[in-house]
């Protein structure tokens, strides 16, 4: 065996001519010489380059909202006490009865990705955002107006109009990173302003909970406002957008997610042409197929999307029936469900396609015209008699109920606020070990809006039809999101 010896400075460039001078004796001699090893990129000696070659396309975002007036001044006086009408005069008499509507801000960040000024950023950091404001590397202000949103992958496009074109940057191939390689995020962490951190891809094609989520997990410093910020490869390219932390105390430990830019492009482009997004939908329920169902179909591997339902839409109208396996979509082989779903999202609108599915043994083609997914969701569901109380229901070890106006001016977030506020969590539950309180405000489960009881539970249901084993949940504290991934075992 070989010695190996790391050398350094001049004797490691010495070495290397040595060695160099005996491969090419070796070689004039006529010696057959082993293959020579793949030569991974080395350790980066400085990102100061890299940094400087972007930074001018990466923006601060604040955003501000108006929270609607209190209906009361003073002290928190409980409902009953003695001293209530007494302290109601008082403030009336003073004048102090109602409370000015005030002001609160909220910060991100973004990068702009043309010179006529489009930016992109996270939904969460501008949602409900009355003004948009962008400052630049070079301190520079500008007003920007919301182009569309995508809340299903936490993408919105914004654009500022500029006398100057503006610097931007491009975006890479995400499939083309791997782990172990090296990138740099940049953003506005915990306000801080521009802020640089690097680190390395940790994994590939993290799901949270979303039905389009393909996460690049990092170890690069992410916090609170770095939401929206570029992740860059080495080539100063966006291969991400930073976008949620997996953390016990909400300060980054290296676990960090960055949307893949492969779907981020495609967002983009949609909204940057029709304003909102065009997704195209087969119209069926499907679950994976596990090895026991593979077995039992008489399939080589579990592989493909079995179907469970087919409600009304375009795979009953052309022939699709529960039980079939999807086997392939558009000519290419489908692995699961979260594949097909992506690449079914990904379709245009309106087009023929070939499926190909496994029934009774034997495969089928049939054609599918595709319809569109943002319209289905969106079919008017009929009335149903509502409870005149709100419901209280206890899910995933919390006790919850629709936020209302009260409430949320209670727990001082804006008025407007939608969701789930958290009236209790046990103690023994996963919700409580992952930092969950009383208080918290749940406004997004499975990337979509709840409003209501039933909606939670519907994102619960769709998880596990899904074979997910857990629900991303949008957690608002205060003001402050934080994403939650819960378990969604049956109970």
């Amino acid at each position: 065996m070989l010695a190996q010896t790391v050398l350094t400075g001049s004797a490691a460039r010495g070495g290397l001519r040595l060695a160099g001078a005996l491969m090419l004796g070796l070689a004039l001699a006529g010696v057959a010489l082993p293959p020579a090893p793949a030569l991974a990129r080395g350790v980066p000696e400085s990102f100061a380059d890299l940094a400087a070659q972007v930074s001018n396309a990466v923006v601060n975002i604040t955003t501000s909202t108006t929270v609607a007036a209190s209906a009361q001044g003073g002290p928190d006086i409980p409902p009953g006490s003695p001293f209530e009408d007494f302290f109601r005069d008082f403030m009336d008499r003073q004048g102090r009865g109602d409370q000015a509507p005030r002001r609160s801000e909220a910060l991100g960040s973004g990068f702009v990705i043309s010179e006529d000024g489009y930016l992109v950023t996270n939904n969460h950091v501008i949602e409900n955002a009355d003004e948009i404001e962008i400052e630049f590397f070079s301190g520079n202000r500008l007003k920007a107006k919301v182009v569309g949103t995508d809340p299903k992958t936490d993408i919105a496009l914004l654009k500022v109009e500029s006398d100057q074109p503006l610097a931007f940057v491009a975006f890479g191939n995400s499939d083309l990173m791997r782990v172990g390689d090296w990138v740099m995020a940049m953003g506005n962490p915990l306000g801080q302003g521009f802020s640089v951190s690097a680190g390395i891809v940790s994994a590939r094609n993290r799901e949270l909970s979303g039905t389009y989520d393909d996460y690049i997990q990092t170890d690069a410093a992410i916090n609170r406002g770095n939401s929206g910020g570029p992740l860059f490869n080495m080539d100063g390219q966006v291969i991400g957008v930073n976008t949620a932390i997996l953390s016990p105390n909400g300060g980054s430990i290296g676990i960090g997610f960055s949307m893949a830019s492969n779907v981020v492009t495609k967002v983009v482009d949609q909204l940057k042409q029709f304003g909102e997004t065009r997704r195209g939908w087969l119209g069926v329920r499907i679950q994976d197929v596990t090895p026991d169902v593979a077995e039992a179909l008489g399939l080589d591997q579990a592989a493909g999307a079995l179907v469970t339902d087919v409600p009304d839409g375009p795979a009953k109208d052309a022939g699709v029936l529960a039980g079939d396996v999807i086997l392939s979509f558009d000519g290419a082989e489908v692995a699961d469900t979260r594949e097909l779903v992506r690449r079914v999202g990904d379709a245009e609108v309106g087009k023929a396609t070939r499926l190909v599915v496994l029934r009774d043994g034997q495969t089928q083609t049939l054609s599918i015209t595709l319809g569109r997914r943002e319209e289905a969701e969106g079919e008017a569901i009929p009335a149903v008699a509502q409870p005149e109380e709100p419901a209280e229901r206890d899910l995933l070890g919390m006790t919850v109920t629709p936020l209302t106006a009260k409430a949320a001016e209670a727990l001082q977030i804006p008025a407007e606020t939608e969701g789930l506020v958290v009236m209790a969590v046990d103690p023994a539950s996963e919700a409580y070990e992952k930092g969950l309180r009383e208080g918290d405000v749940i406004t997004e489960a499975g990337q979509q809006q709840v409003t209501s009881v039933t909606d939670l539970e519907a994102r619960i249901s769709e998880a596990r039809e899904a074979g997910r084993k857990s629900l991303l949940l949008l957690v608002r504290r205060g003001g402050d999101p934080r994403f939650v991934a819960l378990g969604v075992a049956q109970d």
